[in-house]
């Protein structure tokens, strides 16, 4: 295997992050109102959820173990069937490393580094690294496809890329 390739870590925005899905955040921009009485704002509709035909939508939390930095991305993953959609819980700066749907193409691999108020929902078949939390332990609610049938595509990549903070924004 070659010399890992460096990827330079970026901030998630909604503009960069448009091409893998949708970045939810409460954010002033979107759609809101107040319910509840006045007691709560309802920032509204911020993913488009995709369960895809015969799927569940389910909840679920995932609780990722920090990782260390430099780190080797060696593989990643896509959700042909549906959308995926992960926002933290614990309040920890994550990282997340994407690449557009279809054939993957490993020189087009892009990295994030998502605040810890900050969610992401992967489009349908958009390749992904499994949640790279960067503080601690850190739970995420996640919402995504439940079926009997395989919704998880694998594949390891030729050359390695290192996730290294020092190119972070």
């Amino acid at each position: 295997m070659s010399a890992p390739r460096r990827l330079t870590i970026q901030p998630l925005t909604r503009a960069a992050f448009a091409p893998f899905g949708e970045v939810i955040e409460a954010d002033e921009r979107q759609t809101q109102f107040v319910i509840n009485g006045g007691t709560s704002q309802r920032f509204h509709d911020l993913a488009r959820l995709e369960p895809g035909a015969g799927g569940r939508l389910i909840v679920s939390i995932f609780r990722a173990q920090a990782r260390t930095l430099p780190f080797a991305v060696t593989m990643l993953e896509r959700h042909p069937k549906a959308s995926q959609a992960f926002m933290p819980l614990s309040g920890h700066p994550y990282l997340v490393v994407v690449a557009a749907p279809g054939a993957l193409d490993p020189a087009a691999i892009q990295a994030f580094l998502a605040r810890g108020d900050q969610g992401v929902n992967f489009a349908p078949g958009t390749w992904h690294h499994p949640l790279l939390a960067l503080a601690g332990v850190s739970d995420f609610l996640v919402l995504d496809r439940d079926d009997p049938l395989d919704n998880c595509d694998e594949q390891t990549l030729p050359t390695a890329c290192e996730l290294v903070l020092e190119n972070a924004c």
